[in-house]
């Protein structure tokens, strides 16, 4: 059999797809993007909140959804459409490996959406969102703080180990270096009570240039 005979033969109409199938495939895409949308914002953790990239989430749940249902409605359309879509290109820089999960999971639900498992859709959805909001809100370690000291003499130096050794109980070097005269030291606590007392008690010792205090939790916060 040819190529023509076979396209002869295949059925070009759309399937039976209602307008109360597409409305509820597109209203139920909103609504679990909109829920996407509030664990993003809720539980974002990172220096800077991007409304732009959320709002990109809820408009990708409902592309895909609407995109599956036109998939789903014609065979040869649903060629078509994959090769269009293969040669679009994606370059916006992901800064944080989490945005990238809610990418996934945006587009995840609108495919779902579009196939009409409703409620596989629904329940995935709720269940992801938990799991994610309950980890991100949980803290398993105490988030480490890096105390960075610019001085000049050596004499500084063991005053501001002494400061340190009477405020916490414990602390790690993480590195020093020596730039011309100056010195700069950056040492690991994790007492959060004593951060603020720390930084003015080192800042007020003679031939201290600056001190920093700078909170890690994967990102650097001051």
């Amino acid at each position: 059999m040819t190529w023509e005979q076979i396209i002869e033969n295949v059925d070009f109409t759309l399937t039976d797809l209602s307008v109360m199938t597409i409305a509820f495939a597109l209203l139920l895409s909103f609504v679990l993007s909109l829920f996407i949308f509030i664990i993003y914002r809720t539980s974002y953790k990172g220096v800077m909140y991007s409304k732009t990239f959320n709002l990109t989430l809820i408009a990708m749940t409902m592309i895909t959804a609407s995109i599956i249902l036109a998939i789903s409605s014609n065979i040869i359309l649903s060629l078509g459409m994959v090769g269009a879509l293969s040669i679009v290109r994606f370059r916006a820089p992901i800064k944080d490996p989490i945005d990238l999960a809610y990418l996934f999971w945006a587009v995840g639900t609108g495919i779902i959406c579009g196939a009409g498992l409703w409620m596989l859709a629904l329940i995935s959805t709720v269940v992801i969102g938990i799991i994610l909001f309950v980890f991100a809100k949980i803290s398993t370690v105490k988030m480490p703080f890096l105390l960075v000291i610019s001085y000049q003499t050596e004499e500084a130096n063991d005053q501001v180990f002494e400061v340190i050794e009477s405020e916490v109980s414990g602390y790690h070097l993480k590195s020093k270096s020596l730039s011309g005269d100056n010195y700069e030291l950056t040492v690991e606590i994790r007492d959060k009570k004593k951060t603020a007392s720390i930084v003015n008690k080192i800042g007020k010792i003679e031939h201290v240039n600056s001190v920093a205090m700078l909170g890690y939790d994967g990102d650097f916060a001051v």
